[in-house]
């Protein structure tokens, strides 16, 4: 599991330590690197280094004869999880170096581990990134909080279900982060063609959770929680405070991960989110921590909106829903914001 103390990884070292898996992890709390104290990560770490069959390695996923050897080592594994990255696009024009160094050599050289060493099942969490400024050439509507895919659509790959694999990842502005996570992204998918590997490729839509370590920068919806249950100011960019995301809880993720790990396809990708239904504009999250929970945002605006951001995004999780008929998603957009906010008091 790499990322271990990360959201999603810590959420997935739970769920199998649970399920009575071993769990190996690799995380050097470089998050703390990219975004300082609130970034830190090493929380989660101490809470899973107490339980049983687990056990975590720090070092750095860059350093590729660190990873060879820890694969040849440690192998074989019956599940390799990969979430280690650096997560936000603003981040990356400050140190293009090392967000391209960690995105995608920092996974190619977990992939050819993996095929040397144990070539069993591989998944990848990639990210709606990938798909650059795309979804803003749909076509939208404007309502009085937010804005949403129009029914009448003429780009391919988007309806009123949300953002589906027929998107094209070309011909458009992607932010370095996503261009570092589109090639990490494709050599997963690469590898699992290729050699014939079972590789499972995720593009999520908003990652969320009690324990994200959420940041400006990063993690919106933990971050306006948080910046309202702290009374700390807030700044909305661009879009009117209009812009809406998907957000699809870590546990969800997991769970879709077990279902991929039980019957794996090769280099397979699947945009995963919770659809229209999970999706929330940031006027529309002030309202409810106000009028649900008395939480008063300070904020204010900005009309300059960041570069390569998305005015809508969710995820249609229909191909992934017909491949793995099993799996049901258990968080929706209320009982997501109820359990971040009684986390905060």
């Amino acid at each position: 599991m790499t990322g271990s103390g990360g959201l999603i990884g810590s959420e997935a070292c739970n769920f199998f330590l649970n399920k009575g898996y071993e769990v190996i992890g690799i995380d050097n709390n470089l998050r703390k690197y990219f975004f300082g104290e609130k970034g830190d990560t090493s929380a989660n770490l101490h809470e899973l280094e107490k339980l049983n069959n687990f056990t975590n390695f720090s070092f750095d996923l860059r350093n590729r004869e660190e990873v060879l050897k820890f694969m040849k080592e440690q192998a074989p594994f019956d599940l390799i999880i990969h979430t280690a990255a650096q997560p936000a696009h603003d981040w990356a024009v400050k140190e293009p170096f090392v967000d391209f160094d960690v995105n995608a050599n920092g996974t190619f050289n977990m992939l050819e581990a993996f095929r040397l060493y144990s070539p069993t099942t591989f998944v990848y969490t990639s990210t709606s990134k990938v798909y650059g400024a795309n979804p803003n050439k749909a076509k939208l509507i404007e309502k009085e909080k937010r804005y949403d895919y129009a029914e009448d659509q003429e780009i391919l790959g988007i309806t009123t279900k949300g953002v589906n694999e027929n998107l094209s990842i070309d011909n458009c502005i992607h932010s370095l982060f996503g261009a570092s996570k589109l090639s990490a992204d494709i050599v997963c998918q690469e590898y699992g063609k290729y050699f014939n590997l079972n590789i499972g490729i995720f593009r999520p839509a908003c990652l969320t959770g009690p324990k994200h370590s959420a940041v400006e920068l990063h993690g919106f919806l933990n971050y306006v929680i948080d910046c309202a249950a702290n009374k700390k100011k807030y700044t909305i960019f661009g879009y009117k405070g209009k812009q809406v995301r998907g957000q699809f809880h870590a546990y969800d993720v997991v769970t879709a991960i077990d279902e991929f790990y039980k019957n794996p396809k090769q280099g397979e990708v699947y945009n995963l989110g919770a659809g229209k239904s999970n999706s929330i504009s940031i006027l529309e999250v002030i309202d409810i921590l106000k009028n649900e929970y008395n939480l008063d945002l300070d904020y204010t605006y900005e009309e300059k909106n960041r570069i390569g951001d998305h005015i809508v995004y969710y995820n249609d999780n229909s191909k992934f829903e017909k491949d793995y008929p099993n799996w049901k998603l258990k968080y929706n957009i209320k009982q997501i914001i109820k359990e971040i906010v009684e986390s905060r008091k």
